[in-house]
């Protein structure tokens, strides 16, 4: 359950609304998610967010399938289901095959795992893996 009210158009204020209007045009779509409509009890951090997720995840040096991939795994990581099921589905909505899918979970956890190995067994970082000592 929310903590707070999923909020339907009707409900939200006009900055909000306005905000809705550019997610369905810029996304081609009525849907405006629980995501949205939950922020939207705060219009200033509701459009500050969906600003700053245009920037990010607008085409750049990583493609928007890599993208959407790398949310994937950092929600995994952080443990938010509904991250995991709208970034997955957006995934496939850019091209992620059934067999990408597979390959990314199975990276997933295998950092996972070794990130815990390293981590308990406190492994000193390599000289050469350390960034602060490159040129």
């Amino acid at each position: 359950m929310a903590v707070v009210p999923i909020l339907p158009d009707e409900a939200a204020g006009a900055a909000a609304r306005a905000v809705f209007a550019d997610i369905r045009a810029t996304r081609r779509t009525d849907l405006v998610n629980n995501f949205w409509r939950a922020l939207a009890h705060d219009p200033a951090l509701l459009k500050a967010t969906w600003e700053r997720l245009q920037a990010v995840m607008a085409p750049g040096a990583l493609d928007p399938l890599t993208k959407e991939m790398i949310y994937i795994a950092v929600s995994v990581a952080n443990g938010c289901g509904y991250c995991i099921h709208s970034h997955t589905a957006a995934a496939r909505a850019k091209g992620m095959t059934e067999a990408q899918h597979g390959e990314l979970l199975a990276v997933i956890a295998m950092a996972s795992q070794t990130n815990a190995l390293a981590t308990a067994l406190q492994v000193p970082v390599d000289p050469a893996f350390r960034t602060e000592e490159r040129p």
